[in-house]
């Protein structure tokens, strides 16, 4: 796993042993930030279910000001504390180990441009963190939220004051690009 982009284009990554934690490929990573184009400069991140934070260091080398990584596991939380140090990173990041629905819980006065959400498939998770973004405001009015899920899961269309803007799958991964209505009728 290497960043493929920007500042740390070509560095390799550290990757969590075992199978409970899937990195995003090269091929979908460069696909997502194709499609984010010109929102990645400067953008504040907010990566839940951030595994190993190969999305976040990605927008990290690609210009975001800083990131916020969500995890639970101990294991993926060492991983990206290690990613963070090998890339000189650790100034723009904030890690936090926690569960991804209980981020939402606590008093979260920061907003987000982008918003990786990569659960582990299958389990219904992004439905649930996709229903906290509903009802807590921590994306910018033109701000993304991006969604990785397997290519046979769905997600729930009912989103107000969300909508899906855009679909995409890359073998048996989905992507979901997510924004506010109001910014999509506004231009």
């Amino acid at each position: 796993m290497r960043i493929i982009s920007g500042q740390w284009k070509g560095r390799n990554l550290k990757t969590v042993k075992g199978m409970d934690t899937r990195p995003t490929s090269d091929k979908v990573k460069g696909a997502i930030f194709n499609i984010l184009a010109g929102k990645v400069m400067n953008a504040r991140v907010l990566d839940l279910f951030a595994g190993t934070g190969n999305l976040s260091f990605e927008a990290l080398s690609r210009g975001a000001r800083h990131a916020v990584l969500v995890e639970k596991d101990t294991s993926a939380l060492e991983t990206i504390r290690k990613n963070a140090e090998i890339l000189g990173a650790a100034p723009r990041t904030s890690i936090l180990r926690m569960d991804a629905m209980n981020f939402f819980k606590q008093a979260v006065q920061e907003r987000f441009d982008l918003i990786f959400l990569d659960p582990p498939y299958r389990r219904g998770l992004a439905d649930m963190a996709l229903a906290y973004l509903q009802t807590h405001t921590v994306l910018n009015p033109s701000g993304v939220i991006i969604i990785e899920t397997s290519s046979d899961e769905t997600i729930d269309d009912a989103i107000d004051p969300l909508e899906i803007r855009l679909t995409r799958e890359y073998g048996d991964t989905r992507l979901w690009f997510i924004q506010n209505k109001e910014e999509h009728e506004e231009g």
